[in-house]
């Protein structure tokens, strides 16, 4: 499945050091798939949003993905894609931008059709064929009618389409120059959050986060002297303060680290889909890689 990573050190900016994939000889990979596409996202110094992507179609875009990408900012947003919709294009990886914010989600929509139709105009928000950039236009649409409170925008968004649309899972981050958002919806993957102090568990150490089968890993030194917040799909090191997100928990980092969480959407969706309702390259993209 996709695997999405957040980290807020607000109002600090962090050095960070990302590799997206490891190598091609990982003992880890050999029993499973490639993945499809990896992105990176950040803020510059001035408030520019900032996208690194590739889709993993061939050995230059592998070895993009495997390159140490050396970055600083106060929010990150990092995805390794397993394509369920749409095709291997870099309009198609994660994350996305709209109205200066980046977005990245795991799993599945459907009825695209009805979502474009209730898009309407703002259907032009969409460059590529994903449901992804979709779901991320509509909160877009709904953040503006709310006068930018993104908070109102994923809410109003993820309940129109848990009520309307086939939906096996909404698991997303979204991030400003200074805040994180990140939503579980429904159980069917799991998003942990980490609030991390200034050194770790151990109070003396940087960040170094690996993720499981050879995918995405984060190491900043800043961080031995900086607290942080983390979202991930999975825990990523032993650090005992990893929180499971509840079902339908939306959860926000603010400007100054503050955060709080909300049940926004307590049932589960009205048309809930299993991995056999899914197409079989779907189904595939949500299994645990």
């Amino acid at each position: 499945m996709c695997r999405l990573f957040g980290l807020s050190s607000a109002p600090n900016r962090t050095h960070a050091t990302f590799w997206l994939l490891d190598a091609p000889d990982s003992l880890s990979r050999q029993s499973h798939h490639d993945p499809d596409g990896t992105g990176l996202g950040y803020f510059a110094a001035d408030g520019t949003p900032h996208i690194d992507k590739a889709p993993i179609a061939a050995y230059q875009d592998r070895a993009f993905a495997e390159d140490a990408r050396q970055v600083q900012s106060a929010t990150f947003l990092a995805h390794v894609r397993f394509a369920s919709t749409g095709g291997l294009d870099p309009r198609n990886t994660h994350p996305f931008e709209q109205d200066g914010r980046l977005f990245a989600h795991n799993g599945v929509i459907e009825g695209l059709e009805q979502l474009d139709d209730h898009l309407g105009d703002d259907r032009s928000l969409v460059a590529g064929d994903t449901d992804s950039e979709r779901f991320f236009a509509l909160i877009t649409r709904e953040t503006r009618k709310y006068g930018g409170d993104v908070t109102a925008g994923i809410e109003h968004a993820a309940h129109w389409i848990a009520r309307n649309l086939p939906v096996y899972a909404l698991n997303l981050i979204l991030i400003t120059t200074d805040e994180l958002w990140a939503l579980r919806y429904p159980e069917t993957h799991e998003l942990y959050v980490l609030e991390r102090p200034a050194g770790g568990q151990h109070g003396d150490r940087h960040l170094d986060h690996s993720g499981s089968h050879g995918r995405m890993r984060v190491h900043s030194a800043h961080l031995a002297e900086h607290p942080a917040v983390v979202v991930a799909s999975e825990r990523m090191d032993d650090n005992p303060r990893w929180r499971l997100m509840e079902p339908g928990e939306l959860f926000h980092v603010g400007p100054d680290l503050r955060t709080d969480r909300r049940v926004i959407l307590p049932s589960a969706p009205t048309h809930q889909l299993s991995l056999d309702d899914l197409r079989p390259d779907a189904a595939a993209s949500q299994k645990a890689a």
